[in-house]
């Protein structure tokens, strides 16, 4: 397990109780968590804020999950997202990976396996940056004729 993560995560879901708890689990493993109980608010908090991963609830009130991810994916589409509900379906999981989210996972969710995930969304997107700051640095390169 990955102790002392380091990394910056956004919890959507619109059970508070749950939310609370484990935005608290997180953060004692070195997390940086943002909370938020609807699809909207988040969908607003991408705007402002990067995230390592995006922790989304699928069913809740007002745009569900599968619709937050499609806004999110839209405004950032190489946002790491997983899908977390406790009324998973093959049909969900499959329309979820479809549209862009990472992995599925089931309340009550597994603490070891949560933090494994978290660690590979944030290895996997400073590799995306690393790749992009190699791209940016070509291009000037070239554009400066050196």
């Amino acid at each position: 397990m990955v102790e002392d993560a380091k990394g910056k995560v956004l919890l959507v879901d619109d059970e508070e109780d749950f939310l609370a708890t484990l935005a608290e689990r997180l953060e004692v493993r070195g997390l940086t968590v943002n909370t938020v109980t609807r699809g909207e608010d988040a969908v607003a908090m991408v705007d402002d804020q990067n995230f390592d991963l995006i922790v989304l609830d699928l069913s809740m009130p007002g745009i569900d999950g599968l619709e937050t991810l499609k806004r999110i994916k839209a405004k950032q589409p190489n946002a790491e997202i997983i899908i977390l509900t406790g009324q998973g379906s093959i049909k969900s999981t499959m329309e979820a990976m479809k549209l862009g989210a990472e992995d599925f996972m089931e309340k009550p969710v597994n603490m070891t396996a949560l933090m494994d995930r978290i660690s590979d969304a944030k290895d996997k997107r400073m590799l995306v940056m690393q790749k992009k700051s190699a791209k940016e640095v070509e291009k000037l390169h070239h554009s400066k004729g050196w």
